[in-house]
């Protein structure tokens, strides 16, 4: 009898353990996600797999190479994921590591995507500039540190009132994060496309940039003109109605309208392709 209780005892720690490790992989993996780090570790999984490879086929140079790598990576990873790391351990201080996420339901969906397009269409018929920028997948964390933080519920007369002229946060983009106002007068990164119409402005550049680094979606008011455009992995969508617009949003930030392989986030629309 001790050695069978001992044994259960055995098996049980081994299950506890087992489980306890895969939680705290698990969330790992939701501090990550949805940030840069997601890439790199998609790299990492890479030479893991050349170092395999390398090995089987007895490719020694290569070998070697992949063990100077994952030798001295464990620092590099220190250094690469620092700001994933300190988020990890703010929210392990805060108690928020162990706690249950749950994605944002369809209602606040529908009120935040209601408010982007009524504070567009306000805006561009005052031809008042403005550069919303939606995070999804790919984190923006590091564009929101560069502008004056809000966290604010996402309303149209907040984001109306952050674009008027002349007041200390118009100039820059706004960054909406999970329905959200996560910052305003962010600096986004300007496209160095050679293909950019010479009549698009600092805007227009910034949308450009931002959807050539990030899978987010930007909406653009022209100040000159008041017209509406959307940028998407480095593709700009010119002179957009608001219907347009409307249809568009809804079809890519609603999760209800979503198909399952959205992960992919391919659109489907009969917008303007303008460069």
């Amino acid at each position: 009898m001790p050695f069978t209780d001992f044994t259960v005892w055995k098996s049980l720690a081994s299950i506890v353990d087992i489980v306890l490790v895969w939680y705290v992989i698990y969330k790992l993996i939701n501090v990550i996600k949805g940030t840069k780090a997601v890439q790199l570790l998609k790299g990492i999984l890479v030479i893991l797999l050349v170092r395999v490879v390398s090995d089987f086929f007895g490719l020694q140079t290569l070998s070697w190479m992949m063990d100077q790598v994952i030798t001295y990576g464990f620092l590099a990873i220190i250094i690469i994921f620092q700001p994933e790391l300190r988020r990890a351990l703010e929210q392990l201080g805060r108690g928020r590591f162990f706690s249950r996420s749950n994605n944002p339901d369809d209602d606040d969906q529908e009120k935040a995507l209601e408010a982007i397009i009524k504070a567009t269409d306000y805006m561009a018929k005052r031809r008042i500039g403005a550069l919303i920028s939606i995070e999804r997948e790919t984190g923006m964390s590091d564009y929101i540190e560069t502008g004056i933080p809000l966290n604010s519920s996402l309303s149209s007369e907040l984001l109306i009132n952050i674009f008027i002229p002349n007041t200390p946060l118009h100039d820059g983009a706004v960054i909406i994060q999970k329905n959200s106002v996560a910052a305003a007068a962010c600096y986004l990164p300007l496209s160095e496309s050679p293909f950019i119409s010479k009549e698009l402005g600092t805007r227009h550049r910034a949308a450009l940039g931002i959807s050539e680094v990030t899978d987010s979606v930007t909406v653009v008011v022209s100040e000159e003109t008041g017209n509406i455009s959307l940028t998407k992995n480095g593709e700009l969508h010119r002179d957009l109605k608001l219907d347009e617009l409307k249809e568009l949003l809804t079809s890519e930030l609603l999760v209800h309208n979503k198909p399952k392989q959205a992960s992919s986030a391919r659109w489907n629309w009969r917008g303007k392709n303008n460069g």
